[in-house]
């Protein structure tokens, strides 16, 4: 009776199988509940005050504990009960954890799973703040972590059942190339290389070289630096990579410029791009956010929470109210550009249909090798008139040399506070060599010998990926076409 009274303040998450409570004392298991908590197995690193969301790596384990738990035979007949804490921040961080095995798993949409997470006597949850010292001047809800998780999944980003978990882990660590995917297969964010790979006050710096492997595997065509420079970019376009400089000041917001500017790069790189900034967080993070805006009709809270969850720390202070006036408009240019390729599609196919027709009437030309010829020079003629402008300013990057710093930014702290968290797993525990003259790129992460954790033993599978994917990503996931984007 007395364990009734526990759950009748629980969220029922699945009807008489799984709940979330909030708990002051530790519960002991009984014949027919069991309890688990999370609160201390995934935990959030911070820079300053930020304290979640708690990053995909994260997400994507807890959702193969639950449903490990769920399939187990000895709780089989037993209730689940994920309990937390009265530690608001780490309550919050369990919350998004439950409200995402909810949205990406049971289907549900992001507000019924928040209603959820807010029944019995659970209360509001602790909203989350960025990565910067003093005051916050923009929270994410729980509510915005679920909405982007739902956004991400209804485009493909996340895709559970190919998803590598180790090498997610191990590309973020500092000393591997403190790499994610934002848009898998599309936009890569990372902190600056150097101009020579070494190990200074036991924090490691990659040259550009150390990149390369990596970035030609993953159909990386394009660089772009926003921060001061380090190396010379010459030296990935020597190794057949673009380089762009889009340089403005640490902590600040991008100008309309070099926000066209880098959309422009984007839609026209056949292939991936890598940004990056010091850190590859405050800045890097602004501009890619103004992508998923613009493409994917991002809310400016879902792209920052989106943002987060693959590379903890992004956006920081005023840049995430700077990402939230250039919400409207950003969402009206994605508009445009979409009704103008889908404009531009339609008539190249009525054209193609004349070119069809048009042979079809000329059944007995003597040579129809130059009759296919000429189809297609007509057919190229044709679209002159119909092409998008895409001659956009050559670079607006501001002069770097006229612009003052404080001699330590806001990129070398979180830069130097991310290097000393020590490693997370076996996969990265042993900091690279960089001394040996040997060592002259990025090491993948060593083969596991434990099973890996999977989706796969499931009768309904997280979820699908594109039957079109091409590139290989840390995702296993390609969303974007070989050819380069038509832009306006």
């Amino acid at each position: 009776m007395a364990e009734d009274c526990d759950l009748s303040g629980a969220s029922e998450v699945i009807k008489d199988r799984l709940y979330f409570a909030t708990l002051r004392v530790k519960p002991k298991n009984t014949a027919n509940t069991h309890y688990f908590s999370t609160d201390d197995e995934f935990v959030y690193e911070s820079f300053y005050a930020d304290f979640g969301p708690l990053n995909l790596a994260m997400l994507y384990r807890y959702c193969c504990k639950l449903n490990k738990k769920l399939k187990s035979f000895t709780v089989s007949r037993k209730r689940l009960v994920h309990y937390t804490g009265h530690d608001q921040k780490k309550r919050a961080n369990a919350a998004v954890l439950v409200g995402a095995y909810a949205v990406m798993h049971l289907k549900r949409s992001p507000e019924e799973a928040y209603r959820t997470l807010l029944s019995g006597s659970n209360t509001g949850y602790l909203e989350f703040r960025d990565a910067a010292v003093g005051e916050s001047s923009f929270n994410l809800t729980v509510l915005d972590c679920l909405r982007a998780l739902r956004k991400a999944s209804q485009h493909g980003f996340l895709d559970f059942e190919n998803f590598d978990v180790e090498e997610y882990e191990h590309y973020e660590r500092v000393e591997n190339g403190d790499m994610n995917w934002i848009v898998p297969g599309k936009i890569l964010a990372f902190s600056s290389p150097h101009s020579r790979s070494k190990i200074e006050h036991g924090y490691p710096f990659h040259a550009p070289e150390a990149y390369f492997a990596y970035f030609r595997q993953n159909n990386i065509r394009a660089v772009v630096r926003l921060n001061r420079k380090l190396y010379e970019g010459r030296r990935f376009e020597d190794a057949g990579f673009e380089h762009h400089d889009l340089f403005f000041l640490d902590g600040t917001t991008p100008s309309d410029l070099i926000i066209g500017r880098f959309l422009h790069v984007c839609e026209s790189t056949a292939g991936a791009v890598a940004v990056h900034c010091k850190a590859g967080l405050g800045r890097t993070g602004t501009l890619i956010g103004c992508y998923l805006m613009k493409h994917y009709r991002f809310t400016a809270a879902e792209a920052i929470a989106w943002i987060r969850i693959c590379r903890p720390g992004s956006v920081i202070g005023p840049q995430q109210n700077f990402l939230e006036e250039k919400q409207y408009s950003l969402w009206v240019q994605g508009d445009v550009h979409r009704s103008k390729q889908k404009l531009l599609q339609q008539r190249l196919s009525r054209r193609q249909l004349q070119l069809q027709q048009r042979q079809q009437q000329q059944p007995h030309s003597p040579d129809p090798e130059a009759r296919k010829q000429e189809a297609v020079s007509r057919l190229l003629s044709s679209m002159d008139d119909l092409s998008i402008n895409t001659s956009l300013y050559k670079s607006y990057s501001l002069d770097e040399n006229n612009c003052r710093e404080s001699s330590l930014s806001q990129g070398d702290k979180l830069r130097a506070l991310k290097g000393k968290r020590p490693p997370r797993s076996v996969s990265s525990s042993s900091r690279l060599n960089l001394s040996k003259a040997s060592q002259h790129s990025i090491l993948p992460p060593p083969k596991s010998t434990k099973v890996p954790l999977s989706f796969a033993s499931s009768s309904k599978k997280l979820l699908r990926s594109p039957s079109t994917a091409q590139i290989k990503s840390p995702f296993s996931l390609s969303l974007f076409s070989s050819r380069p984007a038509v832009i306006h």
